[in-house]
Parts: C-alpha cells; structure tokens; sequence
C-alpha cells in the first residue's frame, strides 16, 4: 500500500510508478501518490500489459518492491505443508527479475519474509535461485542471504518484524560493484539505535476505546467487533501483566485457558497481550480475521487493535489514507514495509549512489 515508496519519496527519490495487483492497495496509493507518476493495477507476471509505458518514462534509476510473501510464510507453511509446492507466488521473483532486465536501473532493492531462507518449492534451493536470476540479470548482490535479515525493533520501529532485504547494483562494463553492496549492509547496520520505540511510544496519546466510547474523532481509531467472550479474556490477560500476576505467561497457559475457555484445542496459543514497554510483535496480514494476538495493554478497554493504532506501530504517518474495507486495511498493513524503515534504506542508497 506504498510504505517502501513513502520512504523513498520523504528522501528525495521521486515515484514514477508503481505496479500494484490488489484495488483497494491501488486505491490507498493513489490517495497517498496521486501526483506521483502512473499506478498500473495490474499482474507483475503481465509484463506486456505495462513494460512498454514504463518504458516511456525515460531513467529509471531503482526498482523497489516485494512480490506476495505468503507462499514462503512459514506460519502459511505450517497449515498447508504442500503450500510450497502448489503455490505460483513462489516464483514472482522471475517477473521482478524480467522488469530489471528490460528497464535496466542502476539498483534494485528486494523485500520479503524470512521464511524464503528455509523455502524449498519442488525441492529446489529458492534462495540459491533468486541469487542466480539476480546475478544473470547483470546485478551484483550479497552471497549469503541470511546476512540481509533485519529486525526492524533496532532501528526505531516499534514492532519486532524480521524481513529479507535484498540490495543489488548493477554491473557497468563489466566492473563489479560488489564493494557498493557490501559498503550498504555496513552503512545500514550503523543505524542501531540503543533503546527501543514501544507500543507506549506509538499509541499512548491515542483516545481509550470501551463500550461506552466504541469511536473517536479519528475514523480509523474505533472499538472493533469482540464478542463478551473474547472481551473478558482480553480484560483477564492484560490484567494478569499490568498486576505483575504473570499466571497466563507461558504458551502451555495460555493453550490451558483456551481449552477451558472454548472447549477447544490448539496447536499454539491463541492470544497475545502487547506489552507496553516493547516493542509490538510483527503485524501480520493475518490480522484482518481477528486481532487475537495483538490485544491492547489496557485492560480497562478488553480489545484488540484499532487500524490508527496498527498503522502507528507500522510507522505510517497519520496522514497516510487508506482505502477499502476495514479487513483491507489492516490486511495491506499487515503486508506492508515500515516507511520508517524504509526510510532508513533510501537515505543510504542516495549516499552510496550520490
């Protein structure tokens, strides 16, 4: 829904387009870009369908983006374990490679989950050949992708979210560039920041939602739909941290309280309480079912997370407009890139290229 361009944009790069197959993600980009060059609503694997006007467009100094991740979620993985295999997502990468190939930018810059370094579609090494593509494209890349994983919590953003970043150069007669890529990865890291931004940090300020105040002047802060059982769990598991009681701390307690609760067994523990002197835990698209895992601390609002609160945690600005329905939004959330994050890459590739 933009979060790796708005950083980009905030740091001097301007948006020529963007390639986007979802409506309501087309929908919230033009909100966001509208200014900012041509939105193609289409397949990335339709090259003919959008190739030729980007063409048109003159220089395109960097490709930025992430093909769908579900297909390597390993979360995904472990409801379907022949989800690899039957997955077409698994191989998007060859259509991001073809537009590098026929748009020919100085850099690329790659994004998506961790579980691509343990993703074996059809027995094949999917790291290895990403790698491969990348470099037949005429790009050169780091050797190890498990030296590109970054938790996002280091760098300011108040949610525990590990992701690939993958940062490619191109090759100009036949010089390597290979110090340009490594020099990036270094630069990077300096940003480690010594203390972390917390879920306080993010939404303190925002209006407490209950029964009896359900909606703010904010259109995206409201009282999601919990039913009265889910809300006294809710009430039960953030009173147990704020008392420093800690009864239900354990994933074998909070599996015990589920059964009790719902009569039901589960492979992992339901239900996650934010602590309010951390940083969140990852923000998945998941999230658009149910916000089971991301309960608010307070236990006097016995709720989940509003969409103002997730896109806080996210990092998007307040101003940043969203589109579709409230499970869209917080779905493209969910899949999105912290801008602030973001951020921080486009700032050291501008030094590295400038």
């Amino acid at each position: 829904c933009g979060g790796l361009s708005l950083g980009f944009k905030e740091n001097g790069f301007k948006v020529l387009a963007h390639l986007e197959i979802d409506k309501s993600c087309c929908a919230t980009l033009r909100n966001n870009f509208n200014k900012d060059g041509k939105i193609f609503n289409e397949d990335i694997k339709n090259t003919k369908n959008y190739i030729t006007d980007l063409k048109k467009m003159g220089k395109i100094h960097g490709i930025i983006g992430g093909p769908p991740c579900q297909a390597y979620s390993i979360a995904g993985r472990n409801k379907d374990e022949n989800m690899m295999d039957h997955d077409p997502r698994n191989f998007l990468f060859e259509s991001f490679v073809e537009n590098l190939e026929q748009l020919k930018p100085s850099f690329f810059l790659f994004e998506n989950v961790t579980g691509m370094l343990s993703a074996r579609p059809f027995g094949l090494d999917i790291c290895e050949k990403i790698r491969s593509a990348f470099l037949s494209a005429g790009y050169e890349m780091p050797d190890n992708f498990k030296d590109c994983v970054f938790d996002m919590s280091k760098y300011g953003i108040p949610q525990k979210r590990s992701r690939v970043i993958l940062f490619g150069i191109r090759r100009s007669n036949s010089k390597s560039k290979k110090n340009l890529v490594e020099a990036f990865y270094k630069n990077v890291r300096r940003n480690v920041l010594k203390k972390s931004t917390t879920v306080y940090d993010a939404i303190h300020d925002l209006p407490k939602l209950t029964d009896k105040n359900p909606v703010s002047e904010d259109s995206e802060h409201f009282l999601r739909y919990r039913n009265d059982r889910d809300r006294g769990i809710f009430e039960l598991l953030a009173k147990d941290i704020q008392d420093g009681t800690e009864k239900y701390k354990t994933t074998d307690s909070l599996k015990k309280l589920y059964h009790k609760l719902t009569g039901n067994e589960s492979a992992v523990h339901k239900y996650h309480v934010l602590r309010e002197d951390e940083p969140s835990n990852t923000i998945p698209a998941h999230i658009y079912k149910d916000g089971l895992r991301h309960i608010h601390p307070d236990p006097k609002q016995a709720r989940t997370l509003s969409i103002r609160e997730v896109m806080r945690i996210m990092t998007f600005p307040d101003s940043f407009v969203l589109s579709g329905s409230n499970g869209d939004k917080y779905k493209m959330l969910g899949n999105a890139v912290p801008p602030k994050f973001s951020s921080i890459l486009a700032i050291e590739i501008k030094k590295l290229l400038s």
